[in-house]
Formats: C-alpha cells, sequence, structure tokens
C-alpha cells in the first residue's frame, strides 16, 4: 500500500490525534516521509489538523472526499464498478463508457466523475454539473437479451437509487421520504413538502445489425449541492438539502451498486421487473396519483395504478375508458398540477 494510503487509514481508524512518531514506527518511515505523505492528502482535498505535541487529526469533513481510493475501498461488489474508472473532471461519462467499450472493456466498467462538462439528460437537454458536490457515473453492460427488453435496465437503475437513499432516509426518521418518480426521476420530499427531482438517469443504447452491442446507464445524483438555477429550482434539490445533513459521496456510490447488482441478477434472470415489480411500485410516487400523460399525438389525464412486468406506465383515463398503458420513453408524464 502506497505510505499515503497508508496514513490516510490510520488516520481514519483513529479516535484522536494520531503522533507523528507512531506513524513512523508503525510504518517504518521518518518523518519527513510523514509530512510529505500528509502533504499529498491535504493537496487533494483531506482536511487534516496538525498540532505540536499532539500529531496529525482528520477532521470530519474530509468524509466527503470523492476520489479513486475513497470509492475503491467502499465498493463491495461482485463486479459492478471492476474496474472503476475515476477522473476529477470529464465531458461526458456515458462518452467516456463508450470509448472504453470499443476499446474493448468489459461488462461492469464504471465511470465516476464530480464534474461534467457536457452532460446530458432525456431528450438531449443538458444536465448542470456544478464540481465537487454531486456524482456523475456511468456503466457499461452487454446484456444477451432482446432489444425490445432494454429500457427496463433504466427502471432497475432508478430502483438501485432508490433502495440506496432509503438508507439515507433513515436517520432523522421522517423527515425525508424518497420516491421513484416513472420511469426513472429520483424525488424526495422533505417535511410533507412538494416531491423534488434528486437524481436522474439516462440510458443509451448501441447495435450490431440484430444483437445489443452495448448500454451505457448514466446517473447523475445531486448530492451535496446547496443551490440551484431559478428556472429548476421549484423542482430539483439535494439528497443533503432533503436529508439535512450532508452526505459521503463514496459510500453512497457504492450503496447504489451493491443494490444494483441483486436488482440487475433477478431482472435478467426472470427477462423482465416482475421479481421487481414490487419493490419498485412500493417507491412510485405516482401510483394512485392525477397524472398528464404529454403525448404529442393524444395528451390524455388519469390515475396511474402501477407498472406491467415490462415497466410500462398502466393510466385509468379521467374519461372511465379501459386502462390504456404508457411506454417508456415515448411520452412524458406529469402530475396534474405539478411535477409529480
Amino acid at each position: 500500500m502506497e505510505l499515503k494510503q497508508a496514513i490516510l487509514l490510520k488516520l481514519k481508524e483513529s479516535q484522536d490525534y494520531l503522533s507523528g512518531q507512531e506513524i513512523c514506527r508503525d510504518l517504518g518511515v521518518s518523518r519527513t516521509a510523514v509530512w510529505k505523505a500528509v502533504k499529498r492528502l491535504k493537496e487533494e482535498g483531506y482536511e487534516i489538523e496538525a498540532v505540536t505535541n499532539k500529531g496529525y487529526r482528520l477532521e470530519g469533513s474530509s468524509l466527503d472526499i470523492l476520489n479513486q481510493e475513497e470509492l475503491e475501498a467502499a465498493f463491495r461488489t461482485a463486479w459492478a464498478g471492476h474496474p472503476l474508472v475515476w477522473k476529477k473532471e470529464t465531458g461526458s461519462t456515458n462518452e467516456d463508457i463508450f470509448r472504453l467499450s470499443d476499446q474493448g472493456a468489459e461488462e461492469g466498467t464504471l465511470a465516476v466523475t464530480a464534474c461534467q462538462k457536457a452532460g446530458r439528460g432525456r431528450r438531449g437537454r443538458t444536465w448542470i454539473s456544478p464540481p465537487d458536490v454531486n456524482v456523475y457515473m456511468s456503466i457499461l453492460l452487454k446484456p444477451a437479451m432482446p432489444a425490445q427488453r432494454a429500457p427496463m435496465v433504466t427502471l432497475v437503475m432508478a430502483l438501485a437509487v432508490y433502495e440506496a437513499a432509503l438508507e439515507l432516509a433513515q436517520e432523522p426518521e421522517g423527515s425525508c421520504r424518497f420516491g421513484i418518480k416513472w420511469p426513472n426521476d429520483i424525488v424526495a420530499s422533505r417535511n410533507g413538502g412538494p416531491y423534488k427531482k434528486v437524481c436522474g438517469i439516462l440510458t443509451e443504447m448501441r447495435m450490431e445489425e440484430t444483437e445489443i452491442r452495448d448500454i451505457v446507464i448514466g446517473t447523475g445524483l445531486n448530492v451535496n449541492q446547496e443551490t440551484f438555477p431559478e428556472e429548476i429550482r421549484e423542482t430539483a434539490s439535494s439528497f443533503m438539502l432533503q436529508t439535512g445533513r450532508k452526505i459521503g459521496r463514496a459510500a453512497f456510490t457504492a450503496s447504489i451498486w451493491k443494490h444494483f447488482e441483486g436488482a440487475y441478477a433477478k431482472f435478467l434472470q426472470a427477462g423482465s421487473l416482475a421479481p421487481l415489480r414490487e419493490a419498485y411500485e412500493a417507491g412510485l410516487v405516482n401510483k394512485g396519483r392525477q397524472v398528464r400523460v404529454l403525448d404529442p399525438a393524444a395528451p390524455f389525464s388519469g390515475t396511474a395504478k402501477g407498472i406491467t412486468d415490462l415497466g410500462d406506465l398502466v393510466v385509468s383515463p379521467e374519461d372511465n375508458g379501459p386502462d390504456r398503458t404508457v411506454y417508456s420513453g415515448e411520452v412524458s408524464v406529469r402530475g396534474v398540477n405539478g411535477y409529480v
């Protein structure tokens, strides 16, 4: 293990100041080597307090450092995120993964960054990416399945983020509620307020003749962002603002992919969302609510009832006609009186 990482590990394990002499003794290095390693850690963003006759102490604000080492230390997955490609800043993690796929990257390759310069959302919208507070990531998948089933992986990803988010909401209990806005937006409500978007997911697929060449799932998480542009302030928020506390991005990222592995395995085995449908609908904030289906050909309103095993939204029209199925990716669904 690199000296810098060994010192960081000891600082994390220590509940108090750790003397330079103790570090030198345990690691068999000089005081100068320790000082240089600590200096490098500070340059990477770790807040380390140094006090004469006491030693070094890692400040609590360092719990949200996002880098290769922190991510790899947090991951407990079998294949998702292996290998993990970290960049402090990039254009688009989706584009990064497509390039890596062209170079022969294996399934599970994950690109993670703290800042995207050319991120995008659905229908070509720009995804606003302030630096050093959020997480933007994309994973490479190469499933052996019919192309028409590929859109369902977006809902699998949404379920994984939702389940990881539920763990964040446990403390303080009751102050924050997370949900899924069909098909793949993660939303949150604080103290009974309106639901706001905290995560967006963009899935892209490439074909090779009639077979899937690769699928990339891009996920943008508003984690510790404190302010938003006026034009989206009413509908967008962050995990920190909704839970009321700062979130450790590396640990949260690792939790998401742990949930994804389990859900994705069930999806592949069934060939549908059947084994995940109950869990997905438990978080579906549209269920039982009035929705407006923005179909360019024939928009209509009704009550969302849930999803099918293929991930399509079932809506009971307000004109009392038969239930209608809304296909993911073809139309947008909004609440009658707002975003949800």
